[in-house]
């Protein structure tokens, strides 16, 4: 069961896909905001981040960049989640060490083949 590291401040957004994932056979950690994504990514070394852009304390791309930077964390891919889509957002999101980029609302068969794919890599 791959352990994923959800990093989104929206609660309904949170729960919503946390319990969508755990129904699809992930253990799914979550975390509000940048700053407890970037500590729990660093405790519990998830398999997988999916990361929003927007999010209090540190937001999505600095959480990223810090995280692609750490020796400890730079292996673990981190997929974007963001209602940002407009391709210089894709940019920045790849400039920030990002593995993939999704967009909200959620398409879950979507995310799903992403997940997937960074997985195996």
């Amino acid at each position: 069961m791959p352990n994923i590291l959800l990093v989104e401040d929206n609660e309904m957004n949170r729960d919503m896909l946390s319990r969508r994932l755990t129904r699809k056979g992930f253990f799914v950690i979550v975390a509000e905001d940048g700053q407890k994504g970037i500590d729990l990514a660093i405790e519990q070394q998830p398999d997988l981040i999916l990361m929003d852009l927007s999010l209090p304390v540190v937001d999505g791309w600095e959480a990223t960049r810090q995280l692609k930077a750490m020796d400890t964390t730079k292996h673990i891919p981190i997929i974007v989640l963001t209602a940002h889509a407009m391709a210089s957002d894709e940019a920045e999101a790849y400039q920030a060490g990002c593995d993939d980029f999704d967009t909200k609302p959620i398409v879950l068969e979507r995310l799903l083949e992403k997940m997937n794919a960074a997985l195996e890599r």
